[in-house]
């Protein structure tokens, strides 16, 4: 999943008992038996990065994928980071991925969190549209010129809208993006693909 979508409101059947306004129904018990779901942490991994849990519980922070990567795109991430400091990331406003076709990041990732057998989304790009230039009557074409994935940017009248079905999140827009302040809002992937028995 891309990102979350709101899940629909339903009013419950009985209203909760009441006093001025102040709920007085019990608890419901914790699931303790329930499994752990583990959200990705807000960072742009590397193209086939697995699921974040098993990502983190895999990954042995080798480096391999860094040094692979024919453009310096692929970053240790910070200590700040925490949990996930050391661990591969993209930042796009230094050096978006370029989407190699055999991707040697893939290749190289010996421990096997960076896999070919799911697609290599990282997130989803998304047009800023009042910092956007084209969207000011100045032409500029630059993210739809520049996109390494066929069909994820379309221009319409001077204006790109980015397919969120097609792009990749690779951040090649946000990085060449001239606007005086970037007009591509890039979101991570908000939950990707596990191994099968992991």
């Amino acid at each position: 999943m891309r990102y979350p979508k709101p899940e629909e409101e339903t009013s419950p059947e009985v209203k909760p008992r009441s006093i001025g306004g102040i709920n007085i129904d019990p608890v419901p018990p914790t699931n303790l038996g329930g499994k752990a779901v583990s959200r990705t942490i807000p960072v742009f991994r590397p193209p086939g990065a697995i699921d974040e849990y098993q990502f983190l519980a895999g990954c042995t922070r080798c480096g391999d994928c860094i040094t692979a990567c024919p453009y310096d795109a692929i970053v240790k991430a910070p200590e700040r980071t925490g949990s996930v400091a050391g661990t591969p990331i993209i930042e796009a406003d230094t050096s978006a991925c370029m989407m190699c076709e055999d991707f040697p990041c893939i290749a190289s990732c010996e421990p096997g969190v960076l896999v070919d057998s799911i697609p290599p989304i990282m997130g989803t790009a998304k047009v800023t549209e009042h910092l956007c230039l084209a969207h000011h009557s100045t032409i500029c074409t630059v993210c739809s010129e520049r996109c390494p994935v066929d069909g994820a940017i379309a221009v319409t009248d001077g204006k790109p809208t980015i397919n969120e079905d097609t792009c990749t999140g690779c951040g090649v827009c946000r990085y060449v993006c001239p606007a005086p302040e970037n007009a591509i809002l890039l979101m991570p992937a908000f939950s990707r693909p596990g191994l099968p028995n992991a």
